[in-house]
């Protein structure tokens, strides 16, 4: 492994476990896309630091297991900001 992709995925994992941001977010700070970030994170990481990867997991599921309520709250706010609301 390239010691810049080693370095990019030991930074990505530390900002997760410091913000409990999602693997989105985390693209989006880091200029790169989704998957990459998926990747380094949930293949990479395992190979690197056994223990980082625990705790990277643990944000992941608890991000995870919210997305439902994101996703509703997101909606909710589309439709409070549209023109629909005010047809209706």
């Amino acid at each position: 492994m390239k010691a810049y992709i080693k370095e990019r995925t030991i930074q990505t994992a530390n900002y997760i476990i410091e913000t409990n941001n999602t693997i989105r977010q985390t693209a989006e700070v880091f200029n790169l896309s989704k998957s990459t970030v998926h990747n380094d994170l949930s293949k990479r990481l395992q190979k690197i630091d056994t223990k980082l990867m625990g705790q990277v997991q643990k944000v992941l599921d608890k991000n995870f297991s919210e997305k439902h309520i994101r996703g509703g709250l997101s909606t909710k706010r589309k439709y409070e900001n549209s023109s629909v609301k005010e047809k209706c």
